[in-house]
């Protein structure tokens, strides 16, 4: 049952993956022009944006059997996390960019959101289940409880 679960959540990273990386991706297209914020700036934005839709997803469905009581703590640990994943995307537009010289819009999508989305998905999902979320098997969702007031 283990793996299966696994592989469950797995699905459900890359469901909530895939909405955060088509935020991500029109935010900084939206972006990019360098009379707006350039391809850095552009990119730095379309993360934090990703990132909140990311977090909501991952709190309330993929991991909500790791998710801590306190959302405050988890969402800084969480964007934390994605600054790390942000700055593995960054660092590939960046070697495009200004190592091979390679600057058109196709260069900047492959470069920052092909080669650095999927290598910082990596660190993001292992970063996510055995830090932020910290799930162990057999673990049940969180359920708050509702107290009756008398």
């Amino acid at each position: 049952m283990g793996a299966r679960r696994e592989a469950l959540r797995v699905a459900k990273f890359s469901v909530i993956g895939g909405i955060a990386f088509v935020v991500d991706v029109l935010v900084f297209n939206l972006l990019r022009p360098e009379d707006l914020a350039g391809p850095i700036g552009a990119k730095i934005v379309s993360v934090v944006c990703a990132t909140a839709v990311s977090w909501v997803g991952s709190r309330y469905w993929t991991f909500r059997d790791g998710r801590r009581n306190s959302a405050g703590k988890e969402a800084v640990g969480f964007f934390l996390v994605n600054a790390g994943g942000l700055l593995i995307a960054l660092g590939c537009l960046w070697f495009s960019n200004h190592v091979l010289g390679l600057t058109s819009a196709l260069a900047d999508n492959l470069s920052g959101n092909i080669v650095g989305v999927g290598l910082g998905n990596i660190f993001r999902y292992a970063m996510y289940r055995f830090v932020i979320y910290r799930v162990r098997p057999g673990r049940p969702p969180v359920r708050r409880e509702v107290v009756p007031l008398e």
